[in-house]
């Protein structure tokens, strides 16, 4: 069996980080958990996950920050980076294209069987990426 992909969650609901960890982890992923930016900057330095999902609103160190330096990483400067948030306003998904995410989806438009789709997409089309 092939190796397991690495998915770094950050997310500071704990409610929505424990479901989407459960599904992600019943859907044949190894899951790693940040509640805030800094914790994500720090995990990803260190386990280079496959791909990140990342909230833009948390405490401390936010989601834009942690963006901006988890792609000046050179070991994660091609992860991709789902922004999975509930802002909505073109100038914030316009923000976090230009940092760097790969991908932007708005929490109360999506299901957990929608955002498993998209991280299985990004994870067949980036065998080899890094």
């Amino acid at each position: 069996m092939a190796d397991k992909k690495k998915i770094l969650i950050a997310e500071d609901d704990t409610f929505l980080q424990g479901l989407v960890s459960s599904k992600l982890g019943k859907s044949g992923f190894e899951v790693m958990v940040a509640n805030n930016g800094k914790d994500a900057i720090k995990l990803s330095d260190e386990n280079t996950p496959d791909i990140i999902l990342l909230d833009l609103v948390m405490p401390g160190t936010d989601g834009f920050a942690a963006l901006e330096k988890i792609r000046k990483s050179s070991a994660t400067k091609k992860t991709p980076i789902i922004v999975f948030s509930n802002l909505a306003e073109a100038k914030d998904i316009e923000r976090a294209r230009e940092l760097g995410a790969n991908e932007f989806m708005i929490k109360s438009n999506f299901t957990l069987d929608e955002l498993v789709d998209k991280i299985n997409e990004f994870v067949k089309a980036g065998q080899g990426l890094k």
